[in-house]
């Protein structure tokens, strides 16, 4: 079955604390937006000053241009994934492998514009592809589903790799693209920003469980 795992998107210390207090009492997995103000127009908290609480299975998404610079901090944070871009100025394999070695999973995300092929080559390195449908470094994109395209590419070649997908997921798609092949659903807006995210959550993973 498809995982709901609520998003941390914070530009500060303190809304960073107030996001992870919100969805941790509930989630088992969470997902950890990390930008550059390069790569993704706004500053998130770096890798040396998160942290989740125990017990939880935390993925980092690094939207930075250059990813190796922290290369050290990842491995210190040893989160169970850390997500970088095709699109990021960096030896992709090489990330990869050094993650690996230190037991860590590696994902690669795609932008909307960016197609699969690009991506094919270094594919195979990664345990994770990420379909990014949303905006860089804020909650509350939109679901373009005419990327579900690119789940039934990725799947072709790579029948094994989990997929996640980025932007825009809500309880009027969520079942859709469960159908479509994702199997890791990373919501931030519609468990964030709302009035009961513990509800939200779990009228979300009621949905999935149906299929």
């Amino acid at each position: 079955m498809a995982v709901i795992c609520p998003t941390v998107t914070a530009q500060d210390p303190h809304a960073y604390r107030a996001q992870m207090n919100r969805i941790t009492p509930f989630a088992k997995r969470i997902h950890i937006d990390l930008m550059d103000g390069l790569f993704a127009p706004t500053i998130s908290p770096k890798p040396s000053q998160i942290w989740w609480p125990d017990g939880i299975t935390a993925d980092i998404h690094l939207m930075y241009q250059k990813p190796m610079e922290y290369i050290e901090q990842l491995i210190e944070a040893h989160p169970h994934l850390v997500i970088i871009h095709n699109e990021a100025d960096v030896h992709h394999m090489h990330f990869a492998a050094l993650l690996h070695r230190a037991g860590i999973e590696v994902g690669l995300a795609l932008l909307h514009d960016t197609p699969v092929e690009y991506a094919e080559q270094i594919m195979h390195s990664f345990d994770h592809v990420l379909i990014f449908s949303g905006n860089l470094g804020f909650h509350g994109g939109v679901a373009d589903l005419r990327l579900m395209e690119k789940i039934a590419q990725i799947r072709q070649n790579h029948p094994d790799v989990e997929i996640g997908w980025d932007g825009g997921i809500n309880i009027e798609n969520v079942q859709k693209l469960c159908r479509a092949g994702v199997d890791v659903l990373n919501i931030g807006g519609a468990v964030q920003q709302s009035d009961d995210p513990a509800a939200a959550y779990a009228t979300l993973n009621s949905a999935i469980s149906d299929l």
